[in-house]
């Protein structure tokens, strides 16, 4: 996982392929290794292959060198979660998490998805890409909580909920409402 820092004007953010999996899983758990994200297994980051999106700083011959990923799952049709973004360690601070959200925000706004929603410990960087704390104890929609069913840490989850409503993207007409998540009583 070594590479240049990048300059905004030589990073490239693409959709990934079969090829970028196993560089995914290895920034993931790293990552994950210092408790800063849930882990993926590698069957996981294939089924959801569509997701992922790779950032890659692009060297003077037009090459890319792997420098982070990220992901937009799409859980209902009013929203949909930034998750598994990881940058490498030595190119933080640089633009590519950002780049990798605008991505994500991109496909949301293609597909007609009005709000974004991530789970994280970087509170400060989410922010600064225009999302917004919420109590994640009343503010989740019902389909976030799906998700969360499935987490090893379920039960003592410290992360923060954070969400963007997106400008210009209006609420889908006819949506079904989602079915209720199986929360245990007492937990949300």
């Amino acid at each position: 996982m070594t590479a240049t820092p990048p300059a905004s004007e030589d990073l490239r953010v693409r959709p990934a392929r079969a090829e970028d999996v196993a560089a995914i899983f290895e920034n993931i758990g790293y990552w994950a290794a210092q408790g800063r994200m849930l882990v993926r297994p590698m069957q996981n980051i294939f089924e959801n292959l569509r997701d992922f999106y790779v950032a890659e700083a692009i060297d003077a011959d037009g090459r890319g060198t792997f420098v982070g990923n990220g992901a937009l799952h799409i859980l209902w049709g009013d929203i949909a979660e930034v998750r598994g973004l990881a940058v490498v360690p030595h190119v933080q601070t640089r633009g590519v998490g950002r780049a990798l959200v605008a991505a994500c925000e991109a496909e949301a706004r293609r597909v007609g998805i009005p709000t974004l929603f991530a789970w994280t410990y970087s509170v400060a960087f989410f922010e600064k890409c225009g999302f917004t704390q919420i109590d994640k104890s009343r503010e989740l929609h019902p389909r976030v909580w799906s998700e969360c069913l499935r987490c090893p840490f379920f039960g003592g989850c410290n992360e923060n909920g954070l969400i963007k409503r997106l400008d210009g993207v209006p609420m889908p007409q006819n949506l079904p409402e989602p079915p209720p998540a199986q929360v245990p009583p007492g937990i949300r």
